[in-house]
């Protein structure tokens, strides 16, 4: 399969192709050449907004999944371009990684699933 998922502190394998880091944040404390990815868009992350709402920061009720879902699909409309070039690229039939946070465990609850499914949508049938 063309696009895979994986946290950015997986270990790097040849068939994992192209790597982008789609956080907001970049890993805190790690030097430039431990950096696992190829290129980091942070424009494909959460805003920080929708990420504080989802972890409860500045003493806010942390958001469900669902709400959370709905937010950042509304986030992504803003980055059609991204998105279509990513597109562009599994269709050419490059492999492309999508890295998210250490932290985030669950790929069923994390925007990298959702963005994953966002290229997919845009692939000519039978390319996925």
């Amino acid at each position: 399969m063309p696009i895979r998922t994986k946290r950015w502190c997986d270990p790097r394998k040849k068939r994992d192709g192209w790597r982008l880091l789609i956080c907001r944040y970049r890993p805190r404390a790690l030097p430039k050449k431990d950096e696992t990815w190829d290129k980091w868009l942070k424009e494909l992350g959460p805003s920080r907004e929708l990420h504080a709402a989802y972890y409860g920061k500045h003493g806010q009720e942390p958001i469900g999944w669902e709400e959370y879902r709905k937010r950042y699909l509304k986030e992504m409309e803003g980055q059609e371009d991204l998105i279509g070039q990513l597109a562009d690229l599994v269709a050419e039939g490059k492999t492309v990684t999508l890295l998210c946070s250490s932290a985030c465990t669950d790929a069923k609850h994390c925007h990298r699933t959702l963005l994953k499914e966002q290229i997919e949508r845009r692939l000519p049938q039978g390319t996925a």
